[in-house]
Order: C-alpha cells, then sequence, then structure tokens
C-alpha cells in the first residue's frame, strides 16, 4: 500500500513518540513540579538516638511522659468513682427522705 517509506516512517512515529514524551516530561522535574516547602527542614524532622546517653535520655522521657499519663487516667478514674459515689449517696439520701415523707 504505502510502500517501504511509510512503514519506516510508522515504525520511527511508535519508537519516538513514547521517548519524546518521556524526555519533555522527564527534564527538569524540580522546577516544573516541585511544591515550595513540602518536606520539612531537617531541624524539623525526628533525629533517632545513636548515642547510649542519648538513648538512655530518650528513654527517660518516654517513661516520664508515660508515668505522667497513667497518672492522669489513674486520677480521672479516681474522681469518676467519687462523683459515682457522690451520686448513690444522693439518690439513697433522696430515697430515704421520700420513705420519710410517705410515713
Amino acid at each position: 500500500m504505502g510502500g517501504l517509506n511509510l512503514e519506516v516512517f510508522k515504525f520511527g512515529m511508535y519508537v519516538m513518540f513514547p521517548i519524546g514524551i518521556m524526555y519533555y516530561f522527564g527534564t527538569n522535574l524540580d522546577e516544573r513540579f516541585s511544591v515550595p516547602e513540602f518536606w520539612p527542614k531537617p531541624e524539623q524532622t525526628n533525629k533517632i538516638p545513636t548515642d547510649r546517653d542519648e538513648i538512655q535520655a530518650e528513654l527517660e522521657r518516654l517513661r516520664q511522659k508515660r508515668l505522667y499519663v497513667r497518672d492522669r487516667r489513674l486520677a480521672a478514674g479516681a474522681q469518676a468513682q467519687a462523683r459515682e459515689q457522690q451520686l448513690q449517696q444522693q439518690q439513697q439520701q433522696q430515697q430515704q427522705q421520700q420513705q420519710q415523707r410517705d410515713e
């Protein structure tokens, strides 16, 4: 139909079109698709302790945090229990007052 030249042209297009697209979108990626200040700066990231003293300090910090949270949780539980006891006492007093009125 078209001859050898057409087949060579089609083959060239099939090969060069994906390569051209990859070259166009693959160059200058940092300038085209970068979002300013997307990644945190090194001073804002977590620093993993590597020295023995740093590891001990981090473990102590985590232990203190765990104990603080535990104390808060226990204090909240004690407060809830005290409120519950107060409510029970008030209900008992109200029941006693009603029984005294009924008599």
